[in-house]
């Protein structure tokens, strides 16, 4: 069998919470199943989906629970009303780099707690990327003190959310796609994502000029696999085993592209007229 991008008949459906064509998160989920496909001499068929293709981004959870679509590339932070506990394998603000990270979800019991969380709802979790320290934020003006944020309408992810709403911010988790728009037509004021080199494709200093690091609500940042239970445990024993080596590997992948990355765009969202802020 053979990898598609655009779905066909057959294989394992994977309905993506990022676009392909996203720097660094697209190029992971290809990455994944092109190497899944070369190490089971095409055994392991998956199919990625645009997101809102099979299910809308944030309902990718339920959708895999339920077996509705296979599979689900995301992070664990979407899932903050489904099953709280999980945002803590998402990022963690003031929280480990990637090194302390991967120590805890491997050696330290992270994986353990992970696993029983994502069985009690029909679903194989797999950390299948990580990402180096995101941006803070855009603003459309200057952030000068803690008052400055108060009655401010912003894009939050995760735990950091829970943050901002103690410094007067009213949060709301918008899917990537989404946000731009939102920004545009004022539906919020500002909004944080992801790093200089996602960001950048997303266009947010079109509209706000003001961009703030260090990502302090997310020092390191988790994607994942999500396999619906039933057809995790059809696999054979080396299939998952090719799973779990390969999203492993994207780890590695994952850290080493997106820190490689970030230089270049800087300057260029300088050149754009981006005022930098720490």
């Amino acid at each position: 069998m053979t990898i598609t991008r655009d779905g066909g008949l057959d294989g394992l459906k994977l309905a993506s919470a990022y676009a392909g064509t996203t720097p660094m998160i697209g190029e992971l989920i290809f990455r994944f199943s092109d190497i899944v496909a070369t190490m089971s001499d095409g055994g392991i068929e998956i199919k990625y989906y645009e997101p809102g293709a099979l299910v809308p981004a944030l309902e990718i959870f339920d959708a895999v629970s339920s077996g509705s679509v296979d599979m689900g590339y995301a992070t664990p932070g979407f899932w903050a009303g489904k099953v709280p506990a999980l945002q803590l394998f998402a990022a963690v603000p003031f929280g480990p780099a990637s090194a302390e990270y991967m120590a805890w979800m491997y050696f330290g019991g992270g994986q353990e707690i992970y696993d029983d969380l994502y069985a009690k709802n029909n679903i194989k979790g797999l950390p299948c990327g990580l990402f180096p320290p995101e941006a803070s934020g855009w603003f459309r003006e200057e952030i000068n003190t803690p008052d400055d944020l108060k009655g401010l309408k912003m894009r939050f992810f995760g735990l950091g959310a829970k943050v901002m709403e103690k410094l007067g911010v009213s949060t709301q988790l918008i899917a990537g796609g989404d946000i731009f728009p939102a920004l545009e037509l004022g539906t919020i004021d500002a909004t944080e994502y992801s790093m200089p080199v996602i960001d950048l494709n997303q266009g947010f200093y079109q509209v706000a000029k003001h961009y703030y690091f260090p990502g302090w609500h997310q020092p390191s940042s988790i994607f994942e696999l999500l396999v619906n239970a039933e057809k995790w445990n059809a696999l054979s024993a080396r299939q998952k085993v090719i799973v779990e080596t390969v999203c492993g590997d994207n780890y590695r992948a994952g850290l080493g592209m997106s820190e490689a990355a970030q230089a270049k765009v800087l300057v260029e969202l300088k050149a754009k007229g981006v005022v930098f802020h720490r």
